[in-house]
């Protein structure tokens, strides 16, 4: 069999290393060069795959993290009283404050997995059996507050007038329609869909302040807030018989 040109050039280069006095090199690669060669290029390519998604991951999560930070931040442009909240709640339980003789604490089921336990200045115009099973508004997003010794998380919503010819006052609740679910979240005719703050902002930002001055019932008896109905489901929230009258 006649030699291969690569032997050719094999011999050569052989040749003239023995006359340089050279270690001998062969042109021809070693058996498994090539193999590992691929081998190698193949483990590369995974590691590179890895990389990729690896960076991709964490590129997904810094903005799922934004994303989420963004969705947790309420909407600050929102009118003040979108970051109120005002729930559906009926008194379960009720009884007089032991020292406070103007107090009643209550126990009120706003749709959560405790009553709240809130402290109401109401002995003067509503006896314990009116009190017990009424339905009501509640602002639960209120800074929790100790009233003569009683841990108050938040409070009902009251209708106010002067009766005529007399400095005494009418108080009325404000009532959700019949309808309309407990822990139900009220929201506002014509406003965007509240975006309630928290309770420690609601308290920085004196956000019931703002608010209270614009809360009165309308010639209909509906509570509003700049005329802004208060609505349910069910339809909006009265007083019995407060017409423009304050809220509070």
């Amino acid at each position: 069999m006649a030699p291969s040109a690569l032997d050719l050039v094999d011999e050569a280069i052989a040749d003239l290393q023995a006359r340089l006095n050279l270690n001998p090199t062969s042109t021809k690669a070693k058996p498994n060069q090539a193999k590992q060669q691929q081998q190698k290029k193949q483990q590369q390519q995974k590691k590179d795959k890895k990389a990729a998604a690896a960076a991709k991951n964490n590129n997904n999560n810094n903005n799922n993290n934004s994303n989420n930070k963004n969705q947790n931040q309420p909407n600050e442009d929102q009118p003040h009283i979108c970051k109120l909240e005002f729930k559906v709640g009926v008194i379960t339980k009720v009884w007089n404050h032991e020292t406070a003789d103007k107090l009643y604490c209550e126990e009120i089921d706003i749709g959560e997995a405790e009553p709240r336990q809130i402290a109401s200045g109401l002995r003067p115009q509503f006896t314990l059996e009116q009190m017990h099973g009424q339905r009501l508004l509640v602002v639960s997003n209120l800074k929790a507050k100790k009233l003569v010794g009683f841990k108050s998380h938040g409070m009902v919503l009251c209708a106010a007038q002067k009766k005529e010819g007399s400095d005494e006052e009418l108080v009325e609740f404000v009532e959700p329609p019949p309808d309309a679910k407990i822990g139900e979240v009220v929201t506002f005719e014509g406003l965007p869909k509240p975006e309630p703050f928290s309770a420690n902002q609601v308290d920085k930002k004196k956000v019931w302040q703002a608010c209270a001055e614009g809360m009165k019932t309308n010639d209909d008896k509906a509570g509003t807030w700049n005329g802004h109905v208060f609505m349910t489901s069910g339809g909006p929230c009265k007083a019995k018989t407060i017409a423009a009258g304050v809220m509070r």
